[in-house]
């Protein structure tokens, strides 16, 4: 017998879609129920049999779910946790999919009230470019970190269910506090995505663009492949970690700068040894990885 009669996914996105399939692919699942707006992505999920029930109702969603996720963009997070509220059955957990936690706790703490024990936040680390129910894939998660950022109020047995329902989808799961979450996020993976999006906006915007992407190659590609990931969802996410992001592109800025300066002074041996580190870093970064994350 299943851990949980039904879940509710709130949200049946990539981030979403992909948790259903896993839990379903564990057996920890009997039924999904999925909640979106968009009517032809909910028929995607029905027919690739990621959720069984569909509807654009919250509160339909939650009422009989034992398990919660929300898989939302984090700016709609305070929205959904005070339609939860109501009708989240005692015992029920809750769970989210945001890269950012402080606002998300912050918006879940205002949204549930007396509920917010039964939230465990979560932060998987993995994603894609791609985006809705099409994309989804069981194995998405497989040896990616997740990273919980229990709660005071949170009764240690719950984190440890949390934790027992990302390791079954195949994650490696950590715990941190929201700040240091927040800060870490902003400089592997917040900061990467707004430089990415600025460096083609700079592109769009010349009046050559077009002759100019003709000619681009792989470099290009590769750099700012991360510029197709959702606008909306990370303009939300920039937003929600702002001030820690703001701290990282002062840093970038900087070590922009000091390269700018070197190629100023025509000072080509400091520049190879900037770049030999930086090579150096990345290298022994990737040797590392039992996975490389592809996305966030």
């Amino acid at each position: 017998m299943a851990e949980f009669a039904q879940a509710a996914v709130i949200g049946v996105g990539l981030i979403g879609g992909s948790f259903a399939l896993a839990l379903k692919d564990a057996g920890v699942v009997e039924r999904v129920a999925g909640v979106g707006r968009d009517a032809e992505n909910l028929r995607t999920a029905l027919a690739r049999g990621i959720i069984d029930i569909a509807t654009h109702d919250v509160a339909e969603a939650v009422r009989e779910a034992d398990l919660v996720f929300v898989a939302t963009p984090v700016g709609a997070m305070a929205g959904v946790f005070a339609r939860i509220a109501p009708v989240l059955k005692p015992g029920a957990l809750i769970t989210d999919g945001g890269s950012t936690k402080q606002s998300v706790i912050e918006a879940a703490r205002k949204g549930l009230g007396a509920r917010i024990a039964q939230f465990v936040p979560s932060h998987p680390i993995a994603g894609s470019e791609k985006s809705g129910a099409a994309a989804a894939s069981s194995t998405l998660y497989l040896d990616h970190e997740v990273v919980l950022t229990p709660l005071p109020e949170n009764r240690p047995e719950d984190v440890a269910r949390i934790r027992a329902l990302w390791a079954r989808c195949g994650a490696r799961v950590v715990e941190m506090n929201a700040r240091e979450h927040d800060a870490v996020m902003a400089a592997v993976s917040h900061a990467p995505h707004f430089i990415a999006f600025a460096y083609m906006h700079a592109i769009a915007a010349r009046k050559d663009a077009t002759d100019l992407l003709v000619h681009a190659g792989g470099g290009l590609r590769d750099f700012t492949r991360i510029a197709s990931s959702h606008p909306r969802m990370w303009s939300d996410i920039c937003m929600a970690n702002r001030e820690a992001l703001l701290a990282e592109l002062a840093r970038f800025e900087q070590a922009v700068g000091e390269l700018r300066a070197l190629l100023e002074a025509n000072d080509a041996a400091e520049l190879e040894a900037r770049f030999s580190h930086a090579r150096a870093l990345r290298d022994a970064w990737i040797a590392s990885q039992v996975a490389p994350p592809e996305g966030e």
